[in-house]
């Protein structure tokens, strides 16, 4: 199809489709059309018929103004063909197609909204797509794809606009068929897309009828784009040959870079695929293939199976040469794993996909929900913008998120690998069998997946202890630290424009998701929680649901037991709102065994409540279900649980005798933190020293995360948190030592740059020393398996080790340099490898340019992924800024770098004290660059922002960072503001807090 320029003709139509005549201009028939339908008798003398003059005169004057008007109302449309164009054309285009292919918007009235339906974010509900046939060809020879799609459509109302999103799509054809009784094509005016809000219109010269079916037909082309989004290309290395392979990521929007659809949640629809593709290359999709079929010419066309129905950004394809492994579930579900053929034949895909097998089973039984599909294969890619994608039947991951090479691979990434693969899998029942309505409610399926990660991993490694110990250092913890800024938002938020589609996956929605999901389920019970998300599943399979759907569930559920409690009242103020309570307990000195308890918006910027009273007003009240105890240096009481929904409330407890203390939030299970008066703090730090082990592993862990961020925000005296992990040469568990290592870490940052800084690092080692030396490192096992690692010892031992190099241990390092020495001399590799990380970090920093080259060296040769991340994040640790600057340019301007990790590089140089103003440099000069290459991938830009900015904590920084944002042209707003707010806060910390700290440092006995 080819269409004129601004003044171009109209359109006749064909079986096919749409082509070019000059019997349509503007939307309307030419006169001549009228003229044909008028009938000239011709006269006789016989008879003729005497018309009246006036008549005559009024016939003419009718003509005369029907030409005027229709002459006025041409050149309107072609002036406002000609705007629009010049609008589209002053836009930057997201498409690839020659404006000579596309159509032009129809004249309409600019005042009526509803006459313009395109230009709103969402599609109009008019059309109710049911099931898509698309036909696609694969040009892996010059990275390009051809397609035709047909559309079976349900009309809801009256309408003459087909509006459907496309994006970087060349239109060839677009027709539309009445699929009623009279078969037949429709009349199109005009067809054109609009760039603003990705959709492309066919206007039509009647109105489709309701509640009948049409179909729509699209033919259309487009690139394989080198980027990460829609269908694009990666590559590999085998054997010295470079080979392609191409892959959809369409999460959340970008389905409609790769075919036409209705590329909203809402509108889900069954699939049918077919692939055509050279035959050297297999091809994968949702769905078994169902026929293949060979051409003479060396071409293979696989179709594949019916989908259910489903949600189009879930829809996946791939087009590769990548060799597989299978086992199939009890239930005959076949399970494969595609990688390249070097990873399959090393067994790098064995593990992934035995757990896969077992998790399957695990989640049908705990949902009571059957997996709906025949299959389920997962996809391992050399790039990815993310660690997977959860696609219904194909997941595809990142190959560092699913490929495992036990020989080297450390027991964090092991952990890390199988929490993804856990994620991913209850994705298909949470997101792919039950979707979200709408992206403001993308936690139903995020939050429910996070949470599960730890829940399914317990199930696999059940000594781990997931759920109730590392959810709250890498889940509840980390998201408080979001939660707790004036800049975070409601966990359920509007989307009233595009960009808000990608802000709301952020962490927010995953971890608080999780955190929530993880409090209701202590409230309700174990069984109860199960039968709820039964219904819900049960209710809403292949279908959509929203937040109040869930609620509803979950209130039946304990109806059935006797409860009557209105889940949605309760959870509504912690979805609805953004933030969380700080719960502070207080004795009553004036009644006898009571506490006052008191709950208000926790926020690190106290003053934020000064310049914002209505954010922060009295309506930020939760329904809080407050559990705690009480105990002395000998026990503790059983737990009590006390729903709190007032500002403040009074309360009788058993009785308490002198010295005994409370305790708050049991285990953590609660959204939020509390506080306490001064003397139980005291008395709490005391119990840790004589005895730690009466309070649980899991409290001991939130004691010191909480008592370390109250001080910061201003809650407590700077002096009680460093008094607090004086206890932490007595502790023998992994899970406090991580909570204070993150803490001490969120200090070092602020620190690492004052001139006192060694007063605060010496603190640290000494109260490392004593652990360091009782466990000592690691040896590498006969063996070399990671699998029968004992969790605990073997993660606490790694993070006394982390500690000690971090913070200056001499033995640490002098023990790094020893084993970086002896794998150069030997060129034979004997690090263990749960501490690969710390010592090839440790050792690029102490020693010379010779071993940042060897580490370069190794990282281009090793072919196990996890060894190559590790490599790759060593080198960031030299002392030397012209290592860094190569390392930082080489990262963004050549392949030698995967994509997806570019990012890491800049920030981890961030992390690094030598690097810090190399990376923060690098990011302004280079946003453009990065912006335009990550701007639309989740979590990218937030990621890179975060990582190069939470270190700034100067006056002068922060102005750099104010003027940075003012004059980068706009992008990444949440982001950006969230770490002004950081950087703010690290100031103020300084100005208000740092003369306190130091001096209690300076007086400490334990100094």
């Amino acid at each position: 199809m080819a269409v004129e320029d601004a003044c171009g003709k109209g359109l006749s139509f064909t079986a096919m489709g749409i082509e070019e005549t000059s019997s349509v201009r503007n939307g309307r028939g030419p006169s001549d059309q009228w003229a044909d339908s008028v009938v000239v008798r011709p006269r006789t003398t016989e008879r003729h018929i005497t018309v009246h003059k006036r008549l005559v005169l009024g016939f003419a004057v009718s003509i005369l103004t029907l030409i005027a008007v229709t002459a006025v109302a041409v050149l309107l449309g072609l002036r406002f063909d000609e705007c629009h164009e010049e609008g589209a054309a002053a836009r930057p285009s997201n498409t690839s197609t020659s404006r000579a292919n596309q159509s032009r918007e129809p004249h309409v009235n600019h005042r009526d909204e509803d006459a313009q339906p395109w230009r709103h974010l969402r599609l109009p509900a008019s059309l109710r797509p049911r099931h898509y046939d698309l036909r696609l060809s694969v040009y892996m020879d010059n990275f390009t794809f051809s397609g035709e799609v047909t559309i079976e459509v349900e009309c809801v109302n009256a309408t003459r606009f087909v509006v459907l999103h496309a994006d970087r799509l060349e239109v060839e054809r677009a027709a539309v068929y009445s699929d009623s009784k009279k078969p037949g094509v429709l009349r199109v005016s005009r067809h054109f897309r609009y760039p603003p809000t990705q959709v492309y219109v066919i206007a039509l010269h009647r109105e489709l009828k309701p509640l009948r079916t049409y179909k729509v037909n699209i033919t259309f082309v487009a690139q394989i784009e080198n980027e990460l989004l829609g269908f694009f290309r990666s590559s590999y290395v085998l054997n010295g040959e470079r080979r392609y392979l191409a892959v959809t990521q369409f999460s959340p929007t970008h389905a409609r870079k790769a075919f036409p659809c209705f590329d909203e949640p809402i509108y889900k629809a069954a699939f049918k695929i077919s692939l055509k593709h050279e035959s050297t290359y297999l091809s994968l999709s949702n769905m078994p293939v169902e026929m293949s079929v060979m051409d003479e010419d060396g071409w293979v066309t696989n179709h594949f199976s019916r989908t259910p129905r489903m949600s189009t950004y879930y829809l996946a394809w791939a087009v590769c040469n990548f060799t597989y492994k299978e086992a199939s579930t009890d239930g005959g579900v076949v399970v494969r794993l595609y990688a390249r053929p070097n990873a399959i034949q090393r067994g790098s895909a064995d593990y992934a996909l035995q757990i896969t097998k077992r998790l399957l089973q695990f989640y049908e039984d705990y949902f009571k929900v059957k997996y709906s599909l025949p299959k389920l294969d997962l996809l391992a890619v050399p790039k990815h913008p993310y660690a997977a994608m959860e696609n219904w039947g194909l997941s595809v991951f990142v190959e560092q998120k699913i490929l495992l090479d036990p020989e080297v691979s450390s027991f964090s990434y092991l952990m890390e690998l199988t929490m993804v693969v856990v994620h991913e899998i209850c994705h298909q029942w949470f997101g792919d069998l039950v979707t979200p309505v709408w992206w403001e409610d993308v936690w139903l399926k995020e939050g429910f997946a996070h949470f599960f990660e730890y829940v399914g991993t317990d199930f696999l490694f059940p000594k781990w202890n997931m759920e109730k110990q590392r959810f709250l250092t890498d889940v509840l913890h980390e998201v408080m630290l979001l939660d707790g800024l004036a800049s975070s938002h409601p966990i359920s938020q509007q989307v009233y424009q595009a960009t808000d589609i990608e802000r709301v996956f952020d962490w927010i929605a995953y971890k608080k998701g999780a955190a929530l999901i993880r409090m209701l389920a202590n409230v309700m019970g174990q069984p109860v929680f199960q039968r709820g998300l039964n219904d819900y599943l049960m209710t809403h399979m292949y279908g959509n649901a929203a937040r109040d759907d869930l609620w509803n569930k979950f209130s039946e559920a304990l109806k059935r037991v006797g409860k009557d409690i209105n889940i949605k009242e309760v959870m509504d103020c912690w979805t609805l709102k953004m933030g969380y309570p700080v719960v502070t307990i207080t004795k009553n000195e004036s009644l006898d065994n009571t506490v006052s308890i008191s709950q208000e918006h926790f926020v690190y910027d106290i003053d934020a409540k000064i310049r914002n009273p209505e954010l922060f007003n009295v309506s930020f009240q939760w329904q809080i279900p407050l559990t705690f105890a009480m105990g002395n240096s000998s026990h503790i009481s059983s737990e009590s649980v006390i729903w709190v929904s007032n500002r403040t409330e009074l309360h009788k407890i058993s009785l308490m005798d002198e010295g005994m203390w409370l305790l708050g939030n049991i285990n953590q299970t609660g959204y939020f933190r509390v506080n306490y008066d001064l003397e139980n703090w005291r008395l709490l730090i005391n119990q840790l020293m004589k005895n730690p082990t009466i309070i649980s592993v899991g409290n001991r862990a939130g004691l010191i995360d909480d008592v370390f961020n109250l001080a910061r925000a201003g809650y407590l005296p700077q002096n009680i948190p460093l008094e607090m992990i004086c206890y932490l040469p007595q502790e023998r568990e992994f899970l406090p030592w991580h909570a204070a290592s993150r803490a001490l870490y969120q200090l070092d940052k602020l620190l690492d740059r004052t001139e006192e800084y060694s007063l605060f690092s010496d603190y640290v080692l000494r109260q490392v020393a004593s652990m360091y030396h009782r466990l000592g490192w690691p040896v590498s096992s006969s063996n070399g398996s990671i699998m029968q690692a004992a969790y605990q010892t073997e993660e606490l031992q790694r993070e006394v080790i982390m500690l000690a190099c971090s913070f200056g241990n001499k033995h640490c390092h002098r023990q790094a340099v020893t084993l970086i020495s002896d794998w150069i001399s030997s060129n034979k590799n004997r690090i263990p490898p749960n501490v690969r990380d710390i010592v090839y970090c440790t050792g690029v920093s102490l020693m010379d340019e010779d071993v940042w080259e060897f580490i370069w060296m190794k990282f281009h040769s090793t072919s196990a992924v996890s060894e190559k991340k590790v490599l790759l994040e060593a080198l960031t640790c030299s002392d030397d800024t012209y290592l860094l600057n190569r390392l930082l340019n080489l990262s963004l301007t050549s392949d030698l770098v995967p994509d997806q990790d570019v990012i890491d590089v800049i920030i981890h140089v961030g992390r690094n004290p030598h690097g810090r103003h190399l990376a923060w440099r690098y990011f302004r000069e280079k946003w453009d660059i990065l912006n335009s290459r990550y701007g639309e991938a989740l979590f990218m830009n937030s990621k890179l922002i975060n990582g190069v900015t939470e270190f700034l904590n100067t006056e002068s920084e922060l102005n750099e960072l104010k003027d940075f944002i003012r004059n980068s042209g706009g992008g990444a707003g949440p982001a950006f503001a969230r770490a002004v707010e950081i950087v703010e806060a690290n100031v103020r910390w300084h100005r208000l807090y740092e003369q306190s700290f130091y001096q209690w440092l300076r007086k400490s006995p334990n100094s």
